[in-house]
């Protein structure tokens, strides 16, 4: 299918990479249908491209490459709402930010997806150890060595 894009024109996915928000996202409930761009094979950030709006899109990524101990809690009825089986089925994804010199990930807002279904729920996590801009990463700083951090 075509999905046409602000940043990055006309583009061509696969219709099974459709992922669906059926609650939107915080702020955008209007906006359920999204893909995610991929810039490389080996890449960190991605972008969830609004299938809705061609001028949404939001950077993400996988935070427990920056935070090791970072874990989504999801209760049976999320689980149930995701049609998620198992959590091994699920992949969490943190909208990111920058700020400053810092790039900075809402952990306290993480995107669960059922990578079979393709369903996706924007959680929000009571647990206030977590920030909606908590550190990534320094801008500059390789990504490698992010991860290997």
């Amino acid at each position: 299918m075509e999905v046409r894009t602000t940043r990055f024109g006309v583009i061509e996915i696969a219709e099974d990479r459709v992922i669906t928000f059926p609650k939107g996202l915080l702020g955008f409930p209007g906006q359920k249908h999204y893909c995610l761009l991929e810039p490389g094979d080996d890449a960190c950030f991605f972008w969830l491209q609004s299938l809705d709006e061609p001028s949404l899109a939001f950077v993400v990524t996988d935070p427990s490459l920056f935070v090791k101990d970072y874990s989504v809690p999801i209760r049976k009825e999320q689980m149930s709402d995701l049609g998620l089986e198992k959590l091994d089925d699920a992949q969490v994804f943190c909208i990111v930010n920058k700020l400053e010199d810092q790039l900075t990930g809402n952990l306290q807002g993480p995107l669960v997806i059922n990578t079979l279904r393709r369903v996706g729920e924007q959680m929000v996590l009571a647990e206030k150890r977590w920030t909606t801009r908590h550190p990534l990463v320094k801008i500059g700083q390789a990504s490698s060595e992010a991860v290997s951090a």
